[in-house]
């Protein structure tokens, strides 16, 4: 494959073949999420300290041109163990903004007359504003429930935001039945590959911010597994390139009030086991009562060493509270992570979290 040849989706299921420039969204045969067949060899990052294209060697081709200044998040300690990389600090004040450029820049690139994404918010506002920068029109739907400073900031884009009744799922559902209108360029941040792709350069900064190494525990909020799964795929990449020893165990959290993957992790399933309704919870980001990747989640948590966590409605203020009386205004989603460690998931191992939106977004819970 040439430095600017597109790669093709596989399947990860039974491995079928789906060329980048095919409008399918899913796999043809089994209706299941695409992995992508690109596997970049870690060199020396070569571009600006502060930006995801410090990285460009390592991510499928896209559109630089896009960049609103994502990536480089800073990494702050909060205690002499824990660590926090600041991702509310990206453009649309989400850590979104690192698969989302990749997305729509590949929208871009392959024509497409416009964008429709699905979301609880975050991915649907870094989706609106690259397709602003891109000069693409774009359609998100989103969950009635949804923060209206969310669909706010969806609409100040030039976005066309269509609530949906009802939760996450029915939401995705609504976007799915109108993704195979001629011409539209289905962003799912859960279904298309290059999203993944974007989020692992959460860990190819840690890595150089820690001088070449990556601590002993990765916390992740978990809902569609977007952040999970793109740490999982650096540390792969890392860890073959032969840049790390070890792979850093990965802790996934989810709320207490819609946990289907810690479900099936206590279990012992490698995949979702019936259906788990969606209650209501603070943490709406990680709301999802049926992840399209759920298998692929709770393989990456194993592999590592990891173990999945809960997190109950009652622990999420004051987490946010606290990490508020540190100078760090979190939404109630991202704070899921540090309201884990607070209770004791990572015991005294070395560990980062991700505060990964802003609490301008939701307010206190």
């Amino acid at each position: 494959m040439t430095a600017t040849a597109l790669p093709d989706r596989l399947c990860p299921s039974e491995g079928t073949r789906v060329p980048l420039a095919d409008p399918a969204w899913c796999c043809p045969v089994c209706a299941g999420p695409l992995d992508l067949d690109f596997h970049p060899v870690p060199r020396p990052a070569a571009g600006p300290v502060s930006s995801l294209w410090r990285y460009a060697d390592l991510l499928p081709p896209a559109a630089p041109a896009l960049s609103l200044g994502e990536g480089g998040s800073p990494l702050v300690p909060l205690t002499e163990r824990v660590s926090a990389k600041l991702d509310f600090l990206m453009p649309t004040l989400s850590f979104k903004d690192r698969g989302a450029v990749l997305l729509v820049g590949l929208a871009k690139r392959l024509g497409a007359g416009g964008v429709l994404a699905d979301s609880s918010g975050n991915a649907g506002t870094s989706v609106a504003a690259y397709c602003a920068r891109a000069g693409l029109p774009c359609t998100v739907y989103v969950p009635e429930s949804t923060s209206p400073k969310k669909t706010e900031q969806i609409a100040a884009h030039g976005a066309r935001v269509v609530r949906v009744p009802g939760d996450r799922e029915a939401t995705a559902l609504a976007a799915r039945a109108a993704a195979g209108e001629p011409g539209v360029f289905y962003a799912s941040h859960v279904f298309h590959p290059y999203f993944t792709q974007g989020t692992k350069t959460y860990v190819h900064e840690l890595w150089e911010q820690l001088g070449g190494r990556l601590p002993e525990a990765l916390v992740v909020p978990v809902g569609n597994g977007t952040l999970l799964l793109g740490a999982a795929l650096a540390i792969e990449e890392l860890h073959g390139a032969g840049l790390i020893r070890r792979r850093p165990a990965l802790h996934a959290v989810q709320a207490a009030a819609v946990p289907p993957l810690a479900r099936a992790w206590r279990e012992g399933r490698d995949d979702l086991a019936g259906h788990t309704p969606a209650a209501p919870t603070l943490a709406e980001g990680i709301a999802i009562p049926r992840p399209p990747r759920a298998r692929q989640i709770l393989a990456a948590v194993r592999a590592t060493g990891g173990a999945f966590h809960t997190v109950p409605e009652s622990a999420i203020r004051p987490a946010q509270e606290d990490l508020a009386k540190r100078g760090l205004y979190v939404e109630a989603t991202g704070v899921a992570c540090w309201a884990a460690v607070r209770e004791g998931a990572v015991g005294d191992a070395e560990a980062v979290v991700p505060l990964c939106g802003a609490g301008l977004k939701t307010g206190m819970a």
